[in-house]
């Protein structure tokens, strides 16, 4: 304890060696890397036409990739302000027992290198994280200070996510809130009881209430009918990421936590980061990171249950891990072979969903070329990709599946195939 408590007041008092801003850029925007985040879908159009105002949100380092409403792929500036940090989270590279070297940005470089970046045609937006130094409230005015000095000294209209510290007091997230298109606040981990262990400094109550904060925020600046309407209040809406494989929670339990995250917040995303061994580790933490599949599926359930209507209790129990040899609609297709097949000339839209190899897209094209033709194969071969996962699933003008649904050895058929290179 004595060396923790001589650690922390380094954090916070020692001055550290001069870095250049290179240097500092390479650190903090590696030391990003960790957070999942950073999507910006949502986010109102902004631009700077008729010469008013700086960047735009409409239709290297540090450089992350995120999508817009449309598809279109957005370039992010994304960095720690700093990854000092006075907590000691066992399964943070930044934790202040970590032995890594540290930086800090000051709130004018972060604003400049934002808008050097953007003339520069290198990004359309900063995602801005940060570790925690003195305190929860001086770091997030910090973060605040970057934001407003983007939006109200230089007019910078593209688009800002901030990360927000839980701890932080009300009236600085709801600033945040107010200079930012999203903000994000980490529920960290599956279970109540891992943070608790993990992360001692931090309180899964409080994280809460903050998330609640934002969801009030967010519902009042969208509230019709008022004669006044207020300022936008994070109008892309709030996220959250969790960290999976660093407990012993299982993919049901990971996907019933984000269930509720979604009912109680209305949260826009939850993303899933694989967690990742980092030097110095706590004996608590697994020696290897779960297989990336894992992670691949989670975020493939969980676009089932936002996107297509399926409940998590379909997709799998508390108690279940996802099947990692197949997606998750497929997986429940197999287990429900009595809601099959699907006639792609009747069947509604909700339950074309629930196709296995039907996406979204697929889909509508499908519905919009069925009100002028009866469909075959031929038209949905083309319409979709895939037709060898659809065919024991579907009805067309010109087929049936017969007993190719039924049959012992579908699973086997219809499970992807590692190429063979020798």
């Amino acid at each position: 304890m004595p060396r923790l408590r001589e650690q922390k007041w380094n954090i916070t008092h020692k001055r550290v060696p001069t870095l250049t801003l290179k240097r500092k850029l390479a650190i903090l925007s590696d030391a990003a890397k960790y957070d999942a985040s950073c999507a910006s879908s949502g986010a109102p159009k902004r631009d700077s036409r008729g010469g008013k105002g700086v960047g735009s949100s409409g239709p290297g380092m540090g450089i992350c990739h995120a999508y817009a409403p449309d598809g279109r792929c957005i370039s992010l500036l994304k960095l720690l302000l700093t990854n000092f940090c006075v907590y000691d989270c066992a399964y943070c590279v930044n934790r202040v027992s970590s032995n890594v070297p540290r930086a800090r940005f000051t709130v004018e470089e972060v604003v400049d290198l934002t808008l050097g970046f953007y003339r520069r045609n290198y990004i359309e937006g900063l995602f801005l994280s940060s570790g925690i130094i003195r305190n929860a409230d001086y770091t997030m005015e910090q973060m605040v200070q970057v934001a407003r000095s983007l939006r109200e000294v230089h007019d910078f209209r593209g688009y800002i996510h901030l990360k927000v510290i839980p701890e932080a007091s009300p009236a600085l997230v709801n600033q945040a809130a107010l200079y930012a298109d999203r903000v994000s606040i980490n529920i960290e981990l599956p279970k109540d009881e891992s943070l608790a262990a993990l992360a001692p400094e931090k309180d899964v109550v409080v994280i809460k209430k903050a998330m609640g904060a934002v969801r009030l925020g967010v519902e009042a600046g969208q509230e019709k009918g008022r004669k006044a309407r207020p300022p936008p209040f994070a109008p892309a809406g709030q996220s959250t990421q969790m960290i999976v494989g660093a407990d012993t929670a299982t993919d049901g339990a990971i996907l019933k936590r984000s269930e509720g995250l979604y009912g109680a917040y209305r949260l826009k995303r939850v993303y899933y980061s694989a967690f990742s061994p980092i030097p110095d580790s706590s004996s608590r933490l697994p020696l290897e990171r779960p297989p990336l599949i894992r992670e691949h599926r989670l975020y493939q359930a969980d676009w089932l249950m936002r996107v297509y209507g399926f409940d998590r209790a379909e997709i799998i129990g508390e108690t279940e891990d996802l099947d990692l040899a197949i997606d998750p609609k497929l997986a429940w297709a197999l287990r429900c072979r009595g809601d099959f097949p699907m006639d792609v000339n009747t069947a509604d839209r909700e339950q074309l969903l629930r196709v296995p190899g039907l996406g979204v897209r697929a889909v509508d094209r499908l519905l919009d070329v069925r009100r002028f033709k009866r469909l075959t194969l031929a038209d949905v071969k083309r319409l979709s990709r895939g037709i060898e996962t659809l065919k024991p699933f579907l009805v067309a003008a010109d087929w049936s599946p017969g007993q190719l649904l039924d049959r012992a050895d579908l699973r086997a058929r219809l499970e992807p195939r590692q190429l063979d290179l020798f």
